[in-house]
């Protein structure tokens, strides 16, 4: 796949500024004119679909890959439909620290200056000039970057450095890791809202861009609404409301409660404009949440992880070409081989500025009856910036060719020591040999290639992967031992992975391979019939992620969402244990359930463990997707 070279169009053929209207694109010497609100979401098109900031994940790389499954030339589906956020960065360091800026953002291809240096303005004009990455008006736009701050002084120097080179800066209010904590930023600063209200509002009044926040809700729906009112009053033109409190993560994430998003939305002034995060497990959430939530647009972090191309539509029947795959019942999915490609195609020609290797077609069942297969009908072809099968000089790939999967190891084998002169199957098939990287050292080619993209490679495979590498153990350490730059050791693992699928594939047509879909419901159009009310899943107890997989659950050469244990199972199987304030929580929740119950008379209480045992409590189905 070779990328067009879009920011080195012309003045008069790069496209327009973001807010959509006739206005020249702005310059430091003419700067365009600051919105706010809702006039501010409008001008950069009213997207309804926005990346997440995501620490080492959301990079430029990542981004273009979820933009590139958009077709950008249609109304209804284009990229400027999709809103990114950058990682999220810290301020301090950002504004200390040269070579923290070099490490994460890369608009231009040299430093980024600070507001006070002489060469900000410059630099922002050659950006405007001759665009380099992040931020790129032609292919990264629109685009907001995110710092976690604790000072209004950081916040707003920081984000002068970017401003030039993006849509709007966010404040981080929903970190809930211990890192942010021990730093005082993210979620941990709830207790101090004043401190975020004077952060909003220095970026406000000073800062040439708009700025947002993206807060978690608090214990209480009344607290909620006082916070979100709070960050509007002080300047915040969009809120994005993560629908977990701050203690719910990892085994204990549970359900983010789109019941409260409502109620901001209902009790908010009506041209406020509000995101969505949480429980959006695939493309058909998206619509789910915004006609419970009232929400304008839906933020996706976890789920754009496993499937970047969770945000678009599914082609028609018949017009799937090698990237998608459709089963026999209609469920279908993004191969994994092909996203990988993509994402690899993206790496090569903007982190590494060199033409991607020449490809052949992905497999498709019927290339071994002499089929043609080098065209294909979707995915590349409809994206003006993708274009497959031809090399620099136009010609088309060869056939497709791929070797026999390597043997798994047997379950209770002892590992073989590595032996140089006679070394196993599997051993040479999950390393590049020892030759191979001489050669490489003797070329001059430099081993370790650096460059922010770089960094999240090997975690964005293991969420793309996740499904395949749990089956093909030898993908999975060929990837553990892939390093930072080292492309040809990735390019071994897209290589695994295309044999891995094809196999899978060749084993699906056969009738000896189902992909570990078990009993997953194959009919997608006959599942939402099933379930009935808009986001509602019904299972026994209304605590079980059980549906969730059901409904989810696809063969393992397709992308597809990671369902979390609901923090119920999560007790059950002894993952995790209650904090006192969650089991006061349940208490309450239980007597008030009890009281409900017989107020209606309406059935028995739910049994919910509480870390010390069983107890009867009541816990109200909420119209949510499990994730």
């Amino acid at each position: 796949m070779a990328f067009e070279a879009t920011q080195q169009t012309s003045d008069a053929s790069r496209p327009g500024p973001s807010n959509g209207t006739d206005e020249p694109d702005p310059t430091p010497c003419n700067p365009r004119k600051k919105l706010h609100g809702r006039a501010f979401y409008e001008s950069i098109g009213s997207p309804k679909f926005v990346v997440a900031p995501m620490v080492d994940q959301s990079d430029f790389a990542w981004r273009m890959l979820t933009r590139s499954f958009l077709p950008p030339h249609t109304p209804t589906a284009s990229s400027t439909n999709l809103l990114a956020y950058t990682p999220m960065f810290h301020s301090r360091l950002f504004v200390e620290t040269p070579k923290y800026r070099d490490a994460h953002f890369e608009p231009l291809p040299t430093s980024v200056p600070l507001h006070a240096s002489p060469e900000y303005t410059s630099a922002a004009q050659d950006f405007h000039n001759n665009p380099h990455l992040d931020g790129n008006p032609a292919i990264d736009r629109p685009l907001i970057v995110q710092f976690c701050s604790n000072t209004p002084e950081d916040f707003l120097t920081a984000a002068r450095a970017v401003a030039p080179y993006c849509d709007a800066v966010d404040l981080n209010l929903g970190c809930p890791q211990g890192i942010a904590k021990r730093g005082n930023y993210g979620a941990f600063l709830q207790e101090d809202q004043e401190l975020i209200f004077r952060m909003v509002r220095t970026l406000h009044e000073e800062l040439d861009v708009p700025v947002t926040a993206k807060m978690r809700i608090l214990d209480t729906r009344e607290d909620t609404l006082k916070y979100a009112k709070g960050l509007l009053d002080a300047g915040a033109s969009i809120i994005t409301v993560h629908g977990r409190r701050r203690e719910q993560k990892g085994h204990n994430t549970g359900l983010a409660d789109w019941q409260v998003l409502r109620y901001l939305r209902e009790s908010l002034p009506p041209d406020t404009v509000i995101f969505a995060n949480g429980n959006i497990l695939q493309h058909e959430d998206i619509e789910r949440c915004l006609a419970v939530t009232g929400a304008d647009a839906v933020m996706s972090a976890e789920g754009n992880l496993y499937n970047p191309a969770i945000f678009a539509e599914a082609p028609r029947v018949g017009e799937e070409g090698r990237e998608y795959w459709r089963g026999r019942g209609g469920r279908g999915g993004w191969r994994v081989d092909a996203v990988v490609r993509r994402y690899f195609d993206i790496i090569w020609q903007y982190a590494l500025k060199t033409d991607p290797p020449v490809r052949a077609p992905l497999y498709l069942p019927g290339d071994e009856k002499g089929e043609d297969f080098t065209t294909t009908t979707t995915g590349a072809e409809q994206i003006p910036e993708l274009q497959y099968g031809k090399s620099q000089n136009g010609s088309t790939n060869g056939d497709a060719s791929a070797s026999n999967l390597v043997p798994e190891p047997e379950p209770n084998s002892k590992k073989r020591k590595a032996d140089p002169e006679h070394p196993t199957q599997q051993q040479q098939a999950t390393a590049p040999s020892k030759q191979n990287k001489r050669q490489k050292r003797a070329q001059g080619r430099p081993d370790m290639i650096t460059s922010p993209n770089l960094v999240g490679m090997m975690a964005h495979l293991f969420h793309v992967l996740r499904p395949l590498v749990s089956r093909h153990t030898h993908v999975r350490d060929a990837l553990a031992r892939c390093r930072k730059g080292d492309m040809e050791a990735f390019e071994h693992v897209l290589k695994l992975t295309e044999e891995a699928v094809k196999e899978g594939l060749r084993g699906y047509e056969a009738g000896v391979e189902d992909g570990g879909v078990g009993d997953a419901v194959e009919d997608d159009g006959q599942e939402m019939k099933e379930r009935g009310a808009v986001g509602e899943i019904e299972d026994d107890e209304g605590e079980s992620s059980s549906a969730a997989v059901r409904r989810c659950k696809r063969p393992w050469w397709v992308c597809q969402p990671f369902v979390r244990p609901s923090p119920k199972e999560a007790v059950e199987k002894g993952s995790m244990q209650m904090s006192k304030k969650e089991k006061r929580r349940l208490m309450e929740e239980q007597a008030m359930e009890k009281e409900r119950k017989k107020e209606k008379g309406d059935g028995e209480a739910i049994v919910i463990p509480n870390g010390q045992g069983k107890e009867d409590m009541g816990v109200p189905k909420e119209q949510v997707v499990y994730g």
